[in-house]
C-alpha cells in the first residue's frame, strides 16, 4: 500500500490526496460494469494509496453513490475522504434502460433545485446512499449557462444565492460539511459566484489542462486570492489527450474539431521531443499545477488506472519538467 501526499483545500481543515478517484464511470457510464469490476477498481485505487473519492447523484442517478457507499463501510470513515453533489435531487422514479448516458441506472426521478429545500434534500439522500452522516467536500453541480442555458441559467443561480448558499454555510457550521465548492465545466460562472460567496474550492472539469487553459483568463487570479483550491476534472479532455489526436478522438464531450486536432498534434510532438507521452504530460500537468489540490482519475478498468498511476510517478527533470509546468 503506497502513502500518497495529501494536500489541504482552501482554508479548511479537509486534506485530500493528490490524486483522488472520479466515480462516474462505476456508474454504468456509457456501459454496464459488474459489481465485482467496481469493487477491483476502487480496490486498486485504495491501496495505490487513493483515498478521496468524487460521486454525485448525477452518475447512474444514485448508482455511483450507492456502489462507493458499499465499498467504503468496509473501511474506518477517518481513513478517506469523499466528495458528492447538490443541485440534482432525485426521486422515487420508474425503471430505464439509459438515462443521462448511463446504462441501468436506478429507479431515481431527477429534478434540477439549487434553493435551499433542494439542496438540504440531495444532501440528505446521498448522506443516506454513502452510509455517512458527513460529507467532506459538497460540490453545487453544474450551476451555469453552460449546462442550463442563459434563462434556466439566471433562475437557477437566483435560486443558489437566494437560499442554497445559507443551506450549504449552515451545513458546514454544524460539522456536516468540511468544504464548499462548485462542480462545473466552466470558469465564468465560478468568477460570478465568487464576486458574492466564498468557495473552498472548485471541482473544475476540462478548462484547466495542457490542451485548454480558460481558467488562466481571470480565474486563476482570483482563486489565489481567496484561497480556494481547484480539484482538476477531466484532465484529458474527454479523450484527446488519452488517445492522441487520432481519427474519432473526442474533445468536450463531442468530436474534436479540426483545430483542436491540429492544436493536440502540436503538443504530442512537443511531449515526445521531452520524451513523454502526450498523456503522461497531460497527468502531470495537473499533478504539478499549483492552483491544483488534486486530480481526477476515472475509470472503469483496472489496467487503465495503473497506466495513469503510473503516469502520475514519472519523475521528471530539465526540458521534461519544463514542459509540462510553463
Amino acid at each position: 500500500m503506497t502513502t500518497m501526499r495529501k494536500n489541504r483545500v482552501g482554508e479548511t481543515d479537509v486534506y485530500v490526496t493528490e490524486l483522488s478517484f472520479g466515480c462516474s464511470s462505476i456508474a454504468n457510464l456509457g456501459r454496464v460494469v459488474g459489481n465485482e469490476n467496481v469493487h477491483d477498481v476502487l480496490d486498486h485505487a485504495w491501496n495505490a494509496g487513493i483515498r478521496y473519492f468524487d460521486t454525485a447523484p448525477h452518475y447512474g442517478r444514485g448508482l455511483s453513490e450507492q456502489r462507493l457507499g458499499k465499498y467504503l463501510a468496509q473501511k474506518d470513515r477517518d481513513d478517506y475522504v469523499i466528495s458528492t453533489k447538490v443541485g440534482r435531487v432525485l426521486s422515487p422514479g420508474q425503471e430505464l434502460d439509459k438515462a443521462d448516458g448511463f446504462i441501468k441506472p436506478l429507479p431515481n426521478a431527477v429534478r434540477y433545485d439549487y434553493t435551499a429545500d433542494g439542496i438540504l434534500e440531495s444532501f440528505e439522500h446521498s448522506c443516506k446512499l454513502l452510509g455517512s452522516s458527513h460529507i467532506d467536500i459538497v460540490f453545487v453541480h453544474d450551476i451555469g449557462d453552460y449546462t442550463h442555458g442563459v434563462e434556466k441559467g439566471a433562475r437557477y443561480l437566483d435560486e443558489l444565492l437566494g437560499s442554497g448558499f445559507k443551506a450549504l454555510r449552515d451545513l458546514k457550521q454544524a460539522g456536516k460539511i468540511g468544504a464548499i465548492g462548485l462542480g462545473v465545466n466552466e470558469t465564468k460562472i465560478c468568477m460570478d459566484v465568487m464576486q458574492r460567496e466564498h468557495l473552498d474550492t472548485i471541482l473544475l472539469a476540462g478548462r484547466l489542462t495542457l490542451l485548454d487553459r480558460e481558467a488562466e483568463e481571470g480565474l486563476l487570479e482570483l482563486c489565489a486570492q481567496h484561497h480556494t483550491s481547484l480539484v482538476l476534472g477531466g484532465i484529458f479532455n474527454s479523450g484527446i489527450l488519452a488517445t492522441g489526436p487520432k481519427p474519432g478522438a473526442w474533445f468536450n464531450y463531442a468530436p474534436a474539431p479540426e483545430y483542436i486536432m491540429a492544436q493536440a498534434k502540436r503538443l504530442e510532438d512537443e511531449a515526445g521531443a521531452v520524451g513523454l507521452s502526450l498523456a503522461e504530460a497531460a497527468i502531470q500537468f495537473g499533478l504539478r499545477h499549483p492552483s491544483a489540490c488534486s486530480v481526477l482519475l476515472g475509470t472503469r478498468k483496472v489496467s487503465s488506472l495503473v497506466r495513469n498511476l503510473k503516469a502520475a510517478e514519472l519523475e521528471l527533470s530539465g526540458d521534461a519538467l519544463e514542459f509540462v509546468t510553463s
